[in-house]
């Protein structure tokens, strides 16, 4: 499939990798950068999704997401992403993330709104099966321009991921990506919180995110699962 990403805001926050370790499931193991384990709050905005052999369809290839995910490596060494939650206002996108790639997709209501002039994202989301107590606001926007991180720092390491994992059925399965380097800038966040980290039973107590990062995005393709 062709997807686009685009209006990217990652905050992560630092976990013992213990903790972590104890989430995941069989064959996936903590990746931490100096000794620290990291689960970010993703929001974006999915654009132009299509397989290779179609084009995109207005009002189907276009909505937003949010996910809460770890970093992680399985038993070959691979390094990739391990989602907790993806959270979107497709349910067409949802019921295909679920059945494709047996990822823990939730069907959400979801609002923004994007000033051109600054960049500057307000994104609002509920998941549906969820109380309104659970609802979640970000508010961003980048403080400088965006530039390819360095091979070897902390963005780099949390940024540029082209493997995905999912224990579906019983079993591990992993899924490649592929895009150019994203290009990312300080973020200026005026409203978060961490309410989708507690729904994923980690140890949220709302401290302030750890590293914020802004991207105006990149283009993917994005190969079929296979089986670890």
């Amino acid at each position: 499939m062709y997807h686009s990403w685009t209006n990217l805001l990652f905050l992560h926050w630092r976990f013992d990798p213990n903790v972590i370790q104890a989430t995941l499931p069989g064959g996936l193991h903590v990746d931490p950068f100096e000794e620290q384990a990291w689960v970010a709050i993703v929001p974006f905005f999915m654009r132009n999704i299509r397989p290779t052999w179609f084009p995109a369809v207005p009002g189907v290839s276009d909505f937003q997401e949010i996910n809460v995910r770890t970093y992680v490596f399985d038993d070959d060494g691979t390094p990739g992403v391990w989602f907790y939650s993806l959270d979107a206002n497709s349910w067409p996108g949802v019921q295909w993330g679920r059945k494709l790639f047996g990822l823990p997709y939730h069907w959400a209501r979801m609002e923004f709104s994007e000033e051109e002039s600054t960049g500057a994202v307000t994104y609002q989301t509920q998941r549906r099966s969820m109380d309104p107590e659970f609802r979640s606001r970000f508010e961003y926007a980048p403080a400088g321009p965006g530039v390819p991180a360095e091979p070897g720092s902390l963005e780099f390491f949390l940024a540029e991921r082209y493997v995905l994992f999912a224990h579906h059925r019983g079993r591990l399965y992993s899924g490649r990506v592929y895009h150019t380097p994203y290009p990312l800038a300080p973020a200026n966040v005026s409203a978060w919180d961490d309410n989708l980290i507690r729904l994923a039973g980690l140890p949220a107590d709302g401290r302030s995110p750890d590293h914020m990062l802004f991207s105006r995005g990149v283009d993917v393709e994005v190969f079929p699962p296979e089986r670890v």
